[in-house]
Formats: C-alpha cells, sequence, structure tokens
C-alpha cells in the first residue's frame, strides 16, 4: 500500500471516529485517548486499534516498549514530534508525516518539540486481539 493510501486511510478513520466514546488515560505529561478498536474479520486473531496521543507543549513520553504483537503506524495530526524507535535515527515529524513500529519494538523518545504549541499523533495498532496491554515501560 503506498504511503499516500495509508494516510488518506487513517484521516479517514480518524474522521470516522472521531464521535467514539474513549476514555482518556493520563500517561504522565500525554494524555492518550481511546479512539477505535475492533477485530479484523480476515485475520484471525487480529485487532486493529487507534489512540489519540496529545502532548502540551514541551512534554514527553516516558521511554516505553509496546505489545510484542503490535505493529503501529503513528500519524501526526497536529505540530511536531520528535520520535527514536529502536536503533533507528532521532527524527522531528511534521504534521502530515508518519513513521511506523515493529512489534516488540522500543520507543525511547516520543516528545514534542514545541514549547509554546501541543502536538498530537494517531497511533494505529495491528495487534494479537488477546494483546490487552498496548504500552509498558522500558526496561
Amino acid at each position: 500500500m503506498k504511503a499516500h493510501s495509508i494516510v488518506v486511510t487513517a484521516s479517514a478513520l480518524l474522521a470516522l471516529i472521531a464521535a467514539a466514546p474513549g476514555r482518556a488515560q493520563d500517561h504522565g505529561s500525554e494524555t492518550v485517548t481511546p479512539r477505535f478498536e475492533q477485530a479484523i474479520p480476515n485475520i484471525p486473531g487480529k485487532s486493529l486499534i487507534a489512540v489519540e496521543v496529545d502532548y502540551p507543549p514541551a512534554s514527553a513520553s516516558a521511554p516505553h516498549k509496546h505489545a510484542k504483537s503490535a505493529f503501529i503506524y503513528a500519524y501526526v495530526i497536529e505540530g511536531e514530534i520528535e520520535s527514536k524507535v529502536n536503533d533507528g535515527p532521532t527524527r522531528v515529524y511534521k504534521a502530515g508525516e508518519s513513521w511506523s513500529e515493529p512489534p516488540n519494538a522500543t520507543h525511547s523518545i516520543s516528545r514534542n518539540v514545541s514549547k509554546t504549541k501541543p502536538a498530537k499523533l494517531l497511533a494505529v495498532f495491528v495487534v494479537d486481539s488477546d494483546d490487552k496491554r498496548l504500552t509498558t515501560p522500558a526496561d
């Protein structure tokens, strides 16, 4: 699937689910809001889960890992987010840009680079349906 198609699909998904009920969870300085969860009918045992991550100015997530089965697509909705996954480069992603994270990845840096403006991203997980804990602190 081409990157443009992924962006269009993720944007459409966000528009469709923005009104879905979700309980915001506070994870330090960022806020994680569940937006969508659905078993994938043609991939038994797998689910698609989408969460919105809001970063106030100058805030960051603690280093963390995701579920061992989770393949993640992250799309920056607003602002600029600095990210580092595994041994990859540290990079700043602007609104409209995206990255992916392989299963069992360590996300050592995830932060809003602005000291004055908020940032927001949509994280879409393809994960084993029985993996209920999407994020754990990094070792």
